[in-house]
C-alpha cells in the first residue's frame, strides 16, 4: 500500500461505510468474549495530565471495568511520556501518576485481572518505536488525523517530534503486550487503524516463512457506545476549562460546582438535546448516575426549573460515587500499596516487552549471540 493510500485509509477510517464495519466487528467481539474471555487481551490507558472525571468515568471506565469482570486479560498503560508530546514540563507527574491509579483502582480494576504500567518504566516497549518508525513515513504521518487533531489542540506551536510520532508510540503500546482489542470512540479509530498497518507491514517485510505464526496479532476497535457528555458549562467536558466532576471530589465541591451549571430560562424541563443541550446535558449526567432514563426524570421535575434540575443531578451524582470516593481515599492513603502495585505491573510489563522485542530482534536478524 502507498503513502497516499495508506493515509487516505486512515482519513476513511470515521467514514459511515467504515464505521458500519467496525461496529459489526465489535458486535462480534463482544460475542467472542461472551463466548470464550481468554481469547482476547485488552490494552488501554490514559495520560497522567490530572484529575479523572465523571466524563473519564461514565465514557470509558465503566466499560473497562465491564470488560474486566467479563475476564478479559487487561492491561492499563499510565502514559506518562505523551505528558510531554504537547507541553514543556511534565507538571507534578509523580502525584498524578499515582492519583491516576488510585481513580482506576476506586472505581473497580483489580490487579488480579489487570496489569498497570507506566510508559517510561518499560525500555524495551519504547525500543519498538525505533523498527517501527521505519514502516512508516513523514508524509503519512502529517496526514494522519489523530496528529492533526492533536497538533490543532496545540494552539499553532511547532509540532515536536514526539507529536508527529504519537500514532507510533500509541502502535507500540498496543502491540508490545499482543493485546488484539483497544476499546475506543469512533474519533480514534484512524489511531488504530495505523497500529494495523504497522503491524501488517512489519510481517510483510520481516515475518517469518507463509504459514507461521504472526509475530503482531492485529487489533481490532471494540467500539464504545457510551453517550457523548458535556461539561457543566454545555461545551466539551475538560480539566483545563474546569467544567467537569474529579471522582475524588467531596460531596460539597460536587454540589458547588452543579450550582454554577448552565441551564437556561424554560422552567420547564424537557430532554431535547438537539434545542435545550444544556439542560439535556444535565439530564443524560443524571440519568447515568442514577440508572434512570433522561426523559423520565424530566418529567418527574415537571416545572420545576433549573434550581431542581441541579439538586436532581447533585443528589444522584453523589450517592453515586459515595463508595467510589471512600475507596479512592483509602487507596491514596496507601502510598505503599500503590507503589508496590505499579512495580509489580511494570516488572510483567517489561516481561512481556522483552519477550516481543527477542521475538522482533530474531526477525530483523539482529541476534549475535
Amino acid at each position: 500500500m502507498t503513502d497516499s493510500n495508506v493515509a487516505q485509509a486512515l482519513e476513511d477510517a470515521t467514514s459511515d461505510a467504515s464505521l458500519r464495519a467496525a461496529r459489526e466487528i465489535s458486535a462480534k467481539i463482544d460475542a467472542g468474549i461472551t463466548e470464550d474471555p481468554s481469547r482476547f487481551r485488552v490494552l488501554t490507558g490514559a495520560r497522567p495530565t490530572g484529575n479523572l472525571h465523571i466524563g473519564h468515568y461514565f465514557g470509558a471506565l465503566r466499560n473497562w471495568v465491564d470488560l474486566q469482570q467479563r475476564g478479559v486479560d487487561t492491561w492499563l498503560l499510565i502514559a506518562d511520556y505523551q505528558v510531554i508530546t504537547d507541553r514543556d514540563g511534565v507538571g507534578p507527574i509523580r502525584e498524578r501518576v499515582y492519583s491516576l491509579l488510585a481513580d482506576y483502582l476506586a472505581v473497580g480494576m483489580h490487579p488480579e485481572e489487570t496489569t498497570f504500567f507506566a510508559h517510561s518504566q518499560v525500555p524495551e516497549l519504547n525500543e519498538l518505536v525505533l523498527p517501527f518508525l521505519s514502516l512508516v513515513t513523514d508524509a503519512e504521518l502529517r496526514r494522519n488525523p489523530t496528529v492533526k487533531a492533536e497538533f490543532d489542540a496545540t494552539g499553532g506551536r511547532p509540532m515536536s517530534g514526539l507529536l508527529l510520532t504519537y500514532p507510533v508510540h500509541q502502535a507500540a503500546d498496543i502491540l508490545f503486550c499482543k493485546a488484539n482489542i483497544v476499546p475506543v470512540g469512533k474519533d480514534q479509530l484512524p489511531h488504530l487503524e495505523q497500529a494495523r498497518v504497522i503491524a501488517d507491514r512489519f510481517e510483510k517485510r520481516y515475518g517469518h516463512a507463509k504459514g507461521s505464526k504472526r509475530v503482531f496479532p492485529r487489533p481490532q476497535a471494540l467500539l464504545s457506545e457510551a453517550e457523548s457528555v458535556l461539561g457543566l458549562d454545555g461545551y466539551k467536558m475538560s480539566k483545563s476549562r474546569g467544567n467537569t466532576v474529579e471522582l475524588g471530589m467531596s460531596a460539597d465541591e460536587t454540589a458547588k460546582l452543579i450550582r454554577k451549571a448552565v441551564t437556561d430560562s424554560d422552567r420547564n424541563i424537557t430532554y431535547d438535546p438537539v434545542n435545550r443541550p444544556e439542560v439535556s446535558n444535565l439530564l443524560l449526567l443524571a440519568g447515568l448516575a442514577s440508572g434512570q432514563d433522561p426523559q423520565d426524570i424530566a418529567a418527574q421535575i415537571g416545572d420545576g426549573g433549573g434550581g431542581k434540575l441541579k439538586s436532581v443531578l447533585t443528589e444522584a451524582l453523589n450517592e453515586h460515587l459515595a463508595p467510589i470516593r471512600e475507596r479512592r481515599a483509602e487507596f491514596a492513603a496507601d502510598q505503599a500499596y500503590l507503589e508496590q502495585l505499579l512495580k509489580q505491573g511494570n516488572e510483567r510489563a517489561r516481561a512481556q516487552a522483552a519477550e516481543t522485542l527477542a521475538e522482533v530482534h530474531a526477525a530483523l536478524n539482529m541476534v549475535y549471540y
